[in-house]
């Protein structure tokens, strides 16, 4: 069944990424750090892959995203675009490349674009940092805004509660999702806010927002892949569903060998040279 949905082979582009929610085709999203998984999603029919800053809890097991540099995001990016033929490839720039001041953001990303080969730029926040994802974009860069549950503030948050909840942030949420659209932005994430305000948010853009635990109201949907294919037993908040038991499989396929190995039965006549 894979790449039974893919309607044509074609690269798609930010262009092709906007256009698609004026055509009411919904946006697949998933994550990958690596080439292998890179190759796997590709083929497997989503529409964008990004590499995200939670490779800093996926890949190295932190508690939050912030401690991944620069230097850790360029190899995931890199490792993922050789994999990736189709999708629209997204990279978070990681906490502090871009928050210090407008030059080093744009010093920044122009850096990861050449290092890596990716698509697009996935920056956090909105008015504090317009000027940055404007000058990023005048340098010829698509960039993607994020807003809701920005992980890289989760210490200013106090922890990865649900966002605008209240009438203040919420206005303040979508002010910050028009400012990115007339910036020029090709999309913005909607992250853990409530539905009926990512509902308004996607009427009143013309950009495709992408949802992870926003309702199923965006354009689009992103989830880590990991977490969606059960790999991460300790991990199921509301919104995550998982599609498939990795987990499992790879503990079977692990404790097969270990036998095969252990009685003797691996190699076989057959499995050798």
């Amino acid at each position: 069944m894979a790449g039974y949905l893919i309607e044509d082979e074609k690269k798609i582009t930010s262009t092709r990424f906007t256009q698609m929610k004026a055509q009411g085709k919904k946006i697949a999203m998933l994550t990958s750090y690596d080439y292998t998984m890179a190759q796997i999603v590709d083929a497997a029919g989503v529409d964008s892959i990004l590499i995200g800053d939670s490779a800093s809890n996926v890949m190295a097991g932190n508690d939050t995203t912030l401690p991944i540099t620069i230097d850790q995001m360029i190899y995931h990016a890199r490792s993922v675009a050789r994999g990736a033929k189709r999708a629209f490839v997204i990279c978070d720039m990681p906490f502090g490349t871009y928050q210090v001041s407008r030059e080093e953001g744009i010093k920044n990303a122009v850096r990861i674009m050449q290092e890596t080969g990716v698509d697009c730029l996935k920056l956090e926040g909105g008015l504090e940092i317009i000027d940055t994802v404007r000058g990023i974009i005048n340098a010829g860069i698509p960039v993607c805004g994020h807003l809701g549950l920005t992980p890289q503030s989760v210490f200013k948050f106090g922890g990865f509660g649900l966002r605008a909840k209240e009438e203040a942030e919420a206005n303040k949420l979508m002010n910050d999702a028009k400012l990115l659209e007339e910036a020029g932005c090709c999309a913005v994430v909607l992250e853990k806010i409530p539905a009926a305000l990512a509902n308004k948010v996607t009427a009143a853009l013309s950009i495709p927002t992408i949802g992870i635990g926003a309702g199923n109201g965006c354009d689009g949907q992103v989830l880590v892949g990991q977490d969606m294919l059960g790999m991460n037993k300790g991990f199921k908040p509301k919104f995550l569903r998982h599609f498939a038991d990795v987990y499992t499989a790879i503990t079977d396929g692990v404790g097969d060998y270990v036998r095969a190995v252990k009685d003797g039965t691996f190699p076989n006549e057959n499995e050798q040279y």
